[in-house]
């Protein structure tokens, strides 16, 4: 069966940062420590007053297209990813295809063309409607363009303040890749909840403690899922974890619950035994409290040995290390995670062809999923080609005047101008209203 996976992928951020220790945590009155050690963060990135969630698809899109050679012919669908859309019937896809059209000489009129919804969960879904797509033989020989993209902005003075970010993952699906093969399985985990929604409304209301235990609820149920029809999992068995990273402090709680499930009934169980005991069962207690209990007695344990934190450096660690600089990126979330654990082992000069990656994304309302993805041998010349760090260090440094000014200025209730903080150059932009308040767009040279 031919391999179908992600053949390449491009990353565009928004080209603002805000410091989280050095701004956001004296104006708060806060430790900054808050934010690098207990958020896991370091900055956020923020959309210029010129950028939206089409300018920064389309600019990551067109890098792609650019890199690998694409024409307009060679796609057969564009589907966006988003929960920062701003209309509720044209889907952000066509916005992106008129970008793109505007630079090329063809058209995207024979794409079929899609907007995906289901919180951060919905960039892995677009993944899944691609594969499907060319395994189901209606591709044609064409590609997918997959771009996950969003404003995660919240209310000012919300407790997610500080979590915010902006930014685009675009991402090329066919036959033969070059970067990952998608598993055919696929483990869920998915229930009616209310841990994170926006009825009708820009910002939106989250419940955190919620949030928390459901996310990692889904994720279990998902892992556990996944191994119905994988077989069981190993911590051996992947070398790289990259998980929906609202946080790098949420990923913590996720990858101990990850270890604590796959290591259960295994030789390593039986090694840590001899240091913090063996893992609790539900059968050996008489009521759920004690169990609880016992649970969170023997996490504490496990999250200090050696082993547990030797995984964890090794497995998880290098996926965060791109989230700490922009924050939440919403559905391009667990995408930048495996950017950043594969551009840490090229860094590294760490050969990873035919190696597993174990992904799990999440989406609140709320559903998890799990599944593989194997590193095929051209991984390296892609992930090389990303110049993610360049835009990192190129971006605009907020003053907290400044971060107040811009974020009123994306907040749609607000009718008000800022000057643009940096001068865009060789990217989409937007360009004011049209007749039927569309919003319209130009490339800049």
């Amino acid at each position: 069966m031919t391999a179908v996976g992600i053949d390449a992928i491009e990353i565009w951020t928004g080209n603002l940062k805000l410091d989280l220790p050095g701004t956001f945590a004296p104006e708060k009155g806060e430790d900054p420590e808050k934010y690098t050690k207990g958020l896991g963060l370091n900055a956020s990135s923020f959309p210029d007053s010129y950028e939206d969630i089409v300018t920064m698809g389309a600019n990551a899109a067109h890098r792609l297209m650019e890199r690998k050679g694409l024409e307009p012919d060679d796609i057969g669908r564009i589907d966006v990813a988003t929960e920062s859309s701003f209309d509720n019937s044209k889907p952000v896809s066509t916005y992106v295809a008129g970008c793109l059209e505007s630079v090329y000489d063809g058209d995207f009129h024979h794409a079929n063309k899609g907007e995906r919804k289901f919180a951060c969960i919905a960039g892995t879904q677009s993944l899944d409607d691609a594969y499907n797509w060319i395994r189901a033989g209606r591709n044609r020989g064409r590609g997918a363009l997959v771009i996950a993209t969003d404003t995660a902005l919240y209310a000012r003075g919300d407790a997610g303040e500080a979590t915010q970010g902006a930014g685009a993952v675009a991402m090329y699906i066919d036959e033969d890749p070059d970067l990952i093969e998608l598993s055919t399985e696929q483990g869920y985990g998915s229930a009616d909840e209310t841990d994170f929604l926006k009825p009708n409304q820009q910002f939106p209301s989250v419940d955190g403690k919620r949030s928390v235990q459901v996310y990692l609820a889904r994720m279990r149920e998902a892992l556990e899922d996944y191994e119905s029809v994988a077989g069981d999992v190993h911590p051996d068995d992947f070398v790289f974890a990259p998980f929906h990273t609202p946080f790098p402090g949420m990923v913590r709680k996720a990858a101990m619950l990850a270890y604590r499930h796959v290591t259960r009934d295994t030789a390593v169980e039986e090694e840590l035994a001899e240091e913090i005991g063996r893992q609790p069962r539900r059968e050996a207690f008489d009521d759920e409290d004690a169990f609880r209990e016992a649970v969170r007695e023997y996490m504490d344990a496990l999250k200090k040995t050696d082993r547990y934190q030797e995984w964890y450096a090794e497995t998880v660690d290098p996926t965060l290390a791109l989230s700490r600089e922009v924050g939440n990126w919403y559905t391009g979330s667990v995408h930048i995670a495996r950017a950043s654990a594969l551009k840490q082992a090229l860094e590294s000069g760490r050969d990873l062809t035919g190696e597993t990656l174990l992904v799990g994304s999440y989406g609140s309302g709320a559903q998890a999923e799990i599944h593989a993805e194997t590193v095929q041998d051209g991984w390296e010349e892609e992930i090389e080609a990303l110049n993610i760090s360049e835009q990192l260090e190129a971006r605009y440094d907020l003053s907290w005047e400044d971060y107040e000014e811009v974020h009123d200025a994306h907040n749609h209730e607000m009718d008000i101008d800022v000057e643009e903080f940096t001068t865009p150059e060789e990217e989409f932009v937007f360009d004011g209203w049209g007749r039927m308040g569309e919003r319209k767009y130009r490339y800049v040279e």
